[in-house]
């Protein structure tokens, strides 16, 4: 969508719109909002909205709390579950300093200055999502709990599949809000579904990410139901990951296609980057502890490697001919913020690049069945949210893409979390009271 600020007050006047969500992304991929009315509106886009930025966690302090919102007219969506009478919209929002200059920390402007890297270069990355997530009962207090919506395994059907319903009530709505899904159905886990929707820019697969969530939370509440992000809600089941897909143009030509079933050079050194830089990157992939229950089981990640189709590597090229060709990044989770994950994983592909970076040997292995001897000379992911915070303070590149300040709040905050969960007798308490309610 390409809305200009006229087009979209042409809209609110025309559509009975009642109410107006200014949405954004804290830090940590939790999406916020402030309402205002539709007469506001105009004043929003040309002189912002200001919140309080100190009661964000890992924006400012009371000393220098306000921050502005302005509207993203591009970003017009109708929030279609929103009952009447009058329709609430959304606009995602960029964050502005009190002298409207770009407010550094936010994550989507972090995103949009790599794009800009990116576009200078002479590439475009296109991003598509697989987004896994669990569907739990609630009980008589509205409460959500442990217990799933049924005990249906990987594409079963109905009566085995009780999901299919609330996924295409998902995928209507999404398609209402200008998302294009393309594929939905029941994962391995009991209870647990994937929706794909359709590759897009960057700065639009981020938005689309923060959108998906919100819907399907929205959706599975109005059928009774909880819907969970979290990366391993349940111990001995498959986890939720989230499948990056990338793809990197030039001249509207898609350099991964394969020419005479080789990959071009540039296409090499772009995935080269993302597999060296993945480790320094991970607690931004994986950004909570419970996100480490999840590696080297049910086809996730454990080792830095890759191979075509295989999907014990980290990363994976799918089959597939001409403009479809891609890589695909296995080891993120549904909690990540997409705007920092997104500009980290570009940032490394173009470091690739501007580098030369040689892509390693193809590792052709189920690696959930290797010996020793071949392990030894893997490269591991982090294991630990521990490990993953003292390799992202450590990284010179963590640093230049999203600034040392936003990179000290962040760790920080996840260095006290990690010690919360470090301190804690009983783990998978601490994952329901700290997680499972919110993720």
């Amino acid at each position: 969508m390409t809305n200009t600020v006229s087009e979209v007050l042409e809209f609110v006047r025309e559509n009975d719109v009642k109410f107006v969500r200014l949405a954004f992304c804290d830090p940590f991929g939790v999406q916020k909002n402030i309402s205002i009315m539709p007469e506001l509106l105009p004043s929003a886009f040309e002189e912002g909205i200001y919140f309080d930025a100190s009661a964000i966690k890992g924006f400012r302090d009371v000393t220098k709390s306000d921050l502005l919102l302005f509207p993203d007219p591009s970003t017009l969506s109708v929030l279609s579950w929103r009952p009447g009478p009058g329709r609430v919209i959304r606009f995602f929002c960029d964050i502005k300093n009190p002298d409207k200059t770009p407010f550094t920390q936010d994550s989507r402007y972090i995103l949009k200055e790599m794009i800009k890297r990116c576009r200078n270069l002479g590439y475009t990355c296109m991003i598509g999502v697989e987004c896994e997530f669990y569907l739990f009962k609630i009980n008589e207090e509205g409460e959500p709990t442990l217990e799933t919506l049924d005990y249906g395994d990987y594409l079963d059907i109905a009566p085995l599949d009780k999901g299919e319903n609330i996924r295409r009530e998902i995928c209507l709505c999404l398609e209402e809000m200008g998302l294009e899904p393309e594929t939905s159905h029941h994962e391995r886990g009991p209870g647990q579904n994937e929706i794909d929707f359709k590759y897009s820019d960057a700065l639009s697969s981020a938005d689309n990410m923060m959108t998906f969530k919100s819907v399907v939370k929205a959706i599975a509440a109005r059928n009774g139901l909880f819907a969970s992000f979290m990366p391993k809600p349940l111990k001995y089941k498959s986890g939720s990951g989230l499948h990056i897909n990338l793809s990197l143009s030039k001249n509207g030509f898609n350099i991964f296609k394969n020419k005479q079933g080789e990959h071009s050079h540039v296409a090499e050194s772009f995935i080269a980057g993302i597999l060296e830089k993945t480790p320094e990157i991970t607690l931004f992939l994986n950004p909570i502890a419970n996100s480490y229950e999840r590696f080297g089981q049910f086809e996730a990640p454990k080792y830095v490697s890759w191979s075509h189709q295989n999907r014990s590597q980290l990363i994976r090229i799918p089959a597939a001919i001409g403009e479809k060709v891609r890589m695909e990044l296995r080891s993120p989770d549904p909690t990540i913020n997409p705007y920092l994950a997104f500009a980290l994983i570009i940032g490394a592909g173009l470091e690739g690049i501007e580098k030369g970076l040689k892509l390693p040997p193809a590792v052709d292995l189920d690696l959930y069945k290797i010996d020793e001897s071949v392990a030894k000379n893997l490269v591991l992911l982090p294991n630990s949210l521990e490990k993953a915070i003292e390799l992202a303070e450590n990284s010179q590149f963590v640093k230049s893409v999203i600034g040392e300040e936003m990179a000290r709040k962040y760790i920080e905050i996840k260095k006290e979390e990690a010690k919360l969960y470090a301190e804690a007798e009983d783990k998978d308490s601490f994952y329901k009271e700290k997680y499972f309610r919110f993720m």
